[in-house]
């Protein structure tokens, strides 16, 4: 199993016209040759699948990424144990994982935001 590091930056909204890279998520996560996150390899190394949350002006979140019933992908942070406040993630499994692509991610506070994959880096 070969970790990835991607790195998501805010893609333009209408808080952030020109989007952000001081806004997003770095998570480490074995991609398959075909970019699709490998959720094979997540049922035995669940640990390795980690998250951070940056935003300018607010602490940093750290958590693990976790596969939940029916195949979602989710944003599980370290200090909460509150699973309703999980962050979702929108149709990860079918997505391909290149740079200058897109993904969507519903934040805590329900708000659905798109980000841009900026980067892919072996971790």
């Amino acid at each position: 199993m070969r970790l990835s590091k991607i790195r998501l930056e805010l893609a333009r909204d209408h808080d952030f016209p020109q989007g952000s890279p001081l806004h997003g998520y770095e998570m480490t996560v074995p991609l398959k040759p075909d970019g699709h996150i490998d959720d094979d390899a997540w049922r035995n190394a669940r640990a390795q699948y980690r998250v951070r949350r940056f935003w300018q002006g607010e602490p940093d979140e750290h958590g693990h990424v976790v596969h939940k019933p029916g195949g979602a992908w989710a944003f599980h942070y370290d200090d909460t144990g509150d699973v309703d406040d999980d962050e979702s993630t929108y149709r990860f499994a079918d997505h391909l994982f290149r740079p200058g692509e897109y993904v969507s991610i519903r934040e805590h506070e329900g708000r659905m935001r798109t980000y841009r994959i900026a980067s892919i880096t072996a971790a």
